[in-house]
């Protein structure tokens, strides 16, 4: 099984962002933060490298409810979302599958609140 879910846009980059964003948002998700990989990687490494960011997305209620299950868990949080150029014009969206991520905790309270964030990640990349 993988670890992700992903789809691709016809639709440009920014776009893109603003459609994932609000997706999320509609779930009760924020985003906590915001890694341009493209101007990070020109700035330290002298690469240039395609428009890709990562969004650090986060359901309030679920991280609380995760935190009070496993107090460690905060080490996977928050839920990973990627935005990247394809190279024919396009934009993927892929959002980390919590449910694959909490395997490595052996604990069914998590698992249980994995499923939910699973369902409702699954849906913003659907539906964005």
């Amino acid at each position: 099984m993988s670890y992700y879910f992903s789809r691709i846009l016809d639709d440009s980059f920014d776009n893109s962002i603003e459609r994932i964003t609000n997706a999320l948002q509609e779930r009760k998700f924020g985003i906590l933060t915001e890694i341009n990989v493209k101007e990070t990687l020109k700035k330290k490494l002298d690469i240039d490298f395609h428009q890709y960011k990562i969004l650090g997305a986060c359901n309030p209620s679920f991280a609380h409810k995760a935190l009070t299950c496993e107090d460690k868990v905060g080490t996977m949080l928050p839920c990973n979302v990627i935005v990247q150029e394809t190279p024919d014009g396009k934009t993927e969206i892929a959002a980390i599958d919590p449910l694959e991520s909490m395997k490595a905790i052996k604990n069914d309270d998590l698992k249980k609140i994995a499923e939910e964030v699973r369902k409702m990640l699954k849906e913003a990349i659907e539906n964005a």
